[in-house]
C-alpha cells in the first residue's frame, strides 16, 4: 500500500457534494462503492448514518454533507461510498464517506494547489488540505485526517462494540 501511496502523490479522487467540487487524496481511497443498506447505530451523531458489511467486516460510514452542514445526502443513482483510510493518533481506521457522486481520479502537481482560503468555503477551513483548479472549477482538497477527530472516532468504536455486545458477537 506504501508504494501504492508513494506513486500516486499527485493525484486525487474527485466527488460531489451539492454542486461543489471536492477530492481526496488517492492514497487515502480504497474503493469506491455503490450505495448500499446502511444499517443506523444506535446512540451515534447523526452524520455518522450508520454501518455497511464490507466483505464480513463493519464500515462505519459517515455523511460528509451532514458533517460539513450541507444537509443530508439523498439516494440517488449517483450516490456513491468511498471507502477511505484515516490515521488518527497512530492508528489506520477505515471509513465510507458518502458522496453525491464520484467523478476521476485527478492528477494535480504541487504547484496547482493553494492553501485553503480562510473564508468563502462551505467547510471549516481546518478540513480543507488546499484548493486545486480544474478547468473554471475549484477543487476542494480535503485532509481526511482531520474531518474526523480521535474523541468522534472513539465514540463511534464504542457505539459499535455496545450493539455487538448486545446482539450477543464477541
Amino acid at each position: 500500500m506504501a508504494e501504492a501511496a508513494s506513486s500516486n502523490d499527485n493525484q486525487y479522487l474527485t466527488f460531489t457534494l451539492e454542486r461543489e467540487l471536492f477530492a481526496l487524496d488517492i492514497g487515502s481511497v480504497r474503493e469506491v462503492l455503490e450505495l448500499v443498506n446502511i444499517t443506523r447505530v444506535p446512540r451515534t451523531p447523526e452524520y455518522i448514518r450508520g454501518v455497511i458489511n464490507l466483505r464480513g467486516r463493519a464500515v462505519p460510514v459517515v455523511d460528509l454533507k451532514l458533517k460539513f452542514g450541507m444537509g443530508a445526502t439523498e439516494r440517488t443513482v449517483n450516490t456513491c461510498i468511498i471507502i477511505v483510510e484515516v490515521a488518527l493518533d497512530g492508528e489506520s481506521t477505515v471509513l465510507g464517506a458518502l458522496a453525491d457522486s464520484v467523478q476521476e481520479v485527478y492528477e494535480m502537481e504541487t504547484g496547482q494547489i493553494e492553501p485553503a482560503p480562510r473564508m468563502g468555503t462551505p467547510i471549516r477551513g481546518e478540513f480543507i488540505r488546499g484548493i486545486g483548479k480544474s478547468g473554471e472549477k475549484f477543487i476542494i482538497i480535503l485532509d481526511i485526517n482531520k474531518v474526523f477527530t480521535s474523541l468522534e472516532l472513539a465514540g463511534l468504536t464504542q457505539s459499535l462494540g455496545e450493539v455487538a455486545a448486545e446482539n450477543g458477537e464477541a
